[in-house]
Formats: C-alpha cells, structure tokens, sequence
C-alpha cells in the first residue's frame, strides 16, 4: 500500500512535491528555461509550468526523457538521500 493512501491520488503528496523539486532544481542546474526545457521535450512552456506547478503528473517515460535532457542519472532521485529531501507544500 501507497504510505500517504491510496495511489490513484498522488499529486500533491510529499514524494510528488519532491520529485517536482528535483526535477526543477536539474532544469535550473542545466541552465534551462521551461521554455527551453518544453521545446526540447517537443511541448509548450506551459506543459513544464504544470509539471513544475505540480498540476500534473510525471510518467516514468517522460521521467526517462527528461534525465537524458537534463542530464542527470536514471536512479538519482530514488538514492536515500534524496528521499529525505521533501519540501513542504
């Protein structure tokens, strides 16, 4: 079982709020803009806003694209040390 309930209702959790905070923090690390980051992604800049506003989910092949975009490991978000930076809402 999802520790915060049930799964289908994941925005807005700790671990969503996190893994929004890391994925900005790589965009803002490698320089880019959501205007650059979307068009690398082929989407508009308000598709990152809603990512980054936590309005939106992430799937794991969008999550694969944007750590080749960005730059960072595959794996880099679920190390322990990640797992207790969770940001407050």
């Amino acid at each position: 079982m999802c520790p915060e309930g049930n799964l289908s209702k994941t925005l807005g959790t700790s671990r969503h709020r996190a893994l929004i905070a890391f994925l900005t923090q790589k965009r803002k690390d490698a320089g880019l803009s959501q205007s650059e980051l979307a068009k690398a992604l082929g989407e508009y800049q308000s598709f990152v806003a809603r990512m980054e506003s936590g309005l939106r989910r992430v799937d794991v092949v969008e999550y694969e694209y944007l750590a080749k975009i960005l730059k960072f490991n595959l794996y880099e978000f679920f190390t322990h040390e990640n797992k207790t930076k969770i940001p407050k809402p």
